[in-house]
């Protein structure tokens, strides 16, 4: 892999991860499609996307740095005993929400199914058409539920307030993502507006729980790259490519934020014709 080709993926990474369409599954699935001379079962592959992901993670940080300063202030008691309570529940929340993930995660490792299904872009193009169908079913379900939140002249749940159990569940919906062409940020969103939050509010919340799970997928991938005979020259370029994913993904960040915030009411449509367009023509392709 090139530098070019590098920074491209790159680029694509820091768009892809954070819009509900996949990163995995463009990773595994546009290399093909392009040509690109990438052989993504290498042992490096994966952990050259996790460094990636690791820019994203600094983007994250970047952008929700008021939100990182006040759980830090909250947790050091700063602001009074509720400020420290709801500190406290909110990061047992990212906590719960990152459990399944991980877990689930370790097994597929394990057992060495990961990196065989992942790698797979006819899988990958089959999925991103199933993640289509998931985010236009949350967007219907979404807004049956706004009509009726109207008519009892409700509001949508802040993140503060979600229970344990509805943390859990948008964990395991994060399970989902661990298939390419499922995303992460898609499913949690969906998992988060089926517990009551607004668009924004779910897309916050998976936002939030996208660094522990990203850590913990660069804490197990990145020593591969120190340590498993990469060739020279390797790291250098995956660390260029990392800023270029992280520029891109804080200007994702800032469009998905607002799309949510000013069109809830159709912000996953686009979306969900994308991925289905792009898998439907990712699987006629790759069968040809």
């Amino acid at each position: 892999m090139d530098l070019l080709q590098a920074v491209a993926i790159a680029i694509m990474q820091g768009a892809t991860e954070l819009f509900p369409v996949s990163s995995l599954g463009h990773a595994v699935l546009l290399p093909a499609l392009l040509g690109f001379t990438l052989d993504e079962h290498a042992a490096t592959f994966l952990p050259f996307l996790v460094l990636l992901h690791l820019g994203t993670v600094g983007a994250l940080l970047a952008y929700f740095w008021r939100d990182w300063w006040q759980l830090a202030q909250g947790l050091l008691g700063l602001g009074g005993d509720h400020r420290r309570r709801e500190s406290l529940h909110i990061l047992l929340l990212m906590i719960i929400a990152t459990i399944p993930a991980v877990v689930v995660g370790g097994v597929l490792e394990k057992v060495g199914l990961g990196r065989k299904v992942f790698g797979t872009p006819m899988i990958a193009a089959s999925f991103l058409m199933v993640n289509g169908v998931i985010l236009l079913v949350g967007q219907k379900l979404r807004d049956r539920h706004s009509e009726r939140r109207a008519l009892a002249e409700d509001t949508h749940r802040p993140i503060a307030t979600l229970t344990y159990t509805d943390a859990a569940v948008v964990g395991l919906w994060q399970c989902l993502a661990l298939i390419p062409g499922l995303s992460r940020s898609g499913v949690t969103i969906v998992g988060g507006m089926r517990r009551g939050l607004s668009p924004e509010g779910a897309a916050h919340f998976s936002f939030l729980i996208a660094i522990p799970i990203i850590m913990a997928a660069t804490v197990l991938e990145v020593p591969k790259l120190l340590h498993g005979g990469v060739a020279h020259g390797v790291l250098h370029t995956a660390s260029i490519a990392a800023v270029a994913a992280g520029i891109t993904a804080v200007i994702a960040i800032a469009i998905m934020m607002r799309l949510f915030r000013d069109h809830e009411n159709w912000a996953l449509t686009p979306f969900a014709i994308y991925c289905i367009v792009l898998g439907a023509i990712g699987v006629g392709v790759l069968a040809l």
